[in-house]
């Protein structure tokens, strides 16, 4: 891992206008994407399926992992034309373009559902239509981004909207640096709270807390989504299946309820102490930048959608602050704010390139991941050794009952 001894600077500031969307709006604009895209593929002269089983890249057997690169992206809405997707694709797009060729990395983090606003700020029954299959086939997200991967050699998990059959979860799909799928997660603990109505949305994960090796760089990453990095088992699970870095796909910002509270010092340091804790380094992607959610207003209470105004339902301001830490759980990177363009790098070459990325609404930090020294630390301090599992059934009660263990 890098140093942890880090510096800032600034830039003039630059005031990122909101982002505003109406959810019948922001379908109409969801559903011309997929026309699109779905029409590019069609017109593409490589036919072929990225296969999702074992390449000539990929060796059959895990090839041990030496030290790489890892960023974390931080996206904004601002600038974006109100209620479209597509400005979110192409930057989604630019910020992987820009972090494998630019930033050296091998291994990069997009926020938490990077394709849109943040939907789940009110209930809206239209907005479920945003998901999609987990086919890769019908997924332009997937499949656009298994391209990107294989194209610039890169291990992207992928944050998406899922929905399988009747059921729809808030997944992340981890794409190997062949283009080939290694496996999806499925968030598991679900928030419901004012501007975080997720549970309306998504229905608690059913594939446990796992992790996913690449064949290509042989390293093996955790992922878990957003309120997950709440909760220490969650990460205690990840390292304990062998994972070298844990990451954090986000969406996290103000509490509509009392736009006072500033969550993100605390949210930064319950994921560092999982660093610490498992002796395992991790990275958090948030997104950043005020997203106003509108609803429309009949004001000559008719069905006359000419005669509707859009008036302001809820909004989120998301404090972005993504970061990376070292395996004591140190921050050694971290976007300070996209806002005034205080963000940390080691020299004026990393300086430049952060500040060229800003003006295009999009922050990657990176740092250098050493596994074999980290394991190499974890063992030393013993804390899997010590360890006591059978001391620990009341973990697995709700309230701490000694009842049954």
């Amino acid at each position: 891992m890098s140093s942890s001894s880090i510096s800032s600077s600034s830039s003039t500031p630059l005031l990122l206008p909101p982002y505003e969307y109406c959810p019948e709006d922001l379908m109409e604009s969801f559903h011309a994407l997929q026309k699109q895209q779905q029409q590019q593929k069609e017109q593409a002269k490589e036919e072929e399926e990225i296969e999702t089983k074992q390449t000539s890249l990929s060796p059959s057997t895990p090839l041990p992992a030496q030290s790489f690169t890892v960023a974390a992206v931080q996206l904004t809405a601002s600038g974006l034309p109100s209620s479209s997707l597509d400005g979110f694709w192409q930057r989604a797009q630019q910020a992987v373009e820009l972090a494998a060729t630019q930033h050296d990395a091998s291994l990069i983090l997009l926020p938490e559902l990077f394709l849109g606003p943040y939907f789940c700020q009110s209930q809206e029954a239209c907005l479920q239509g945003l998901a999609l299959t987990s086919d890769n086939n019908n997924n332009f997200v997937l499949s656009s981004m298994q391209r990107l991967a294989k194209t610039h050699r890169v291990v992207l998990p992928i944050s998406f909207f899922e929905r399988q059959n009747n059921v729809l979860y808030n997944s992340v799909t981890v794409i190997d640096a062949d283009g080939s799928i290694l496996g999806t997660y499925r968030k598991s603990h679900i928030p419901d709270g004012t501007g975080y109505q997720e549970k309306f949305y998504f229905t608690p994960g059913d594939t446990g807390f796992r992790v996913f090796t690449s064949r290509v760089f042989g390293f093996t990453i955790g992922v878990a989504i957003c309120w997950d990095q709440w909760f220490p088992e969650a990460a205690r699970a990840m390292a304990l299946q062998g994972a070298d870095i844990l990451m954090y796909p986000t969406a996290i910002g103000t509490e509509p309820q009392d736009p006072t509270i500033d969550s993100s010092g605390h949210w930064q340091r319950v994921m560092q102490g999982h660093a610490a804790a498992n002796v395992v380094p991790v990275v958090a992607s948030n997104r950043y930048g005020t997203e106003i959610l509108l609803s429309h207003s009949n004001n000559n209470n008719n069905n006359d959608i000419n005669n509707k105004t859009k008036i302001e339902k809820q909004r989120i301001t998301f404090y972005g602050r993504s970061f990376i830490t070292d395996a004591t759980g140190a921050i050694v990177k971290e976007v300070i704010s996209m806002n005034n363009g205080d963000m940390q790098q080691q020299d004026q070459q990393q300086q430049q390139q952060q500040k060229e990325d800003h003006q295009r609404c999009i922050s990657i930090i990176t740092s250098t991941i050493d596994p074999e020294a980290n394991r190499a630390q974890r063992l030393a301090w013993g804390l899997f050794r010590d360890r006591r599992p059978e001391l620990y059934g009341i973990l697995q009660t709700k309230d701490g009952s000694q009842k049954g263990i």
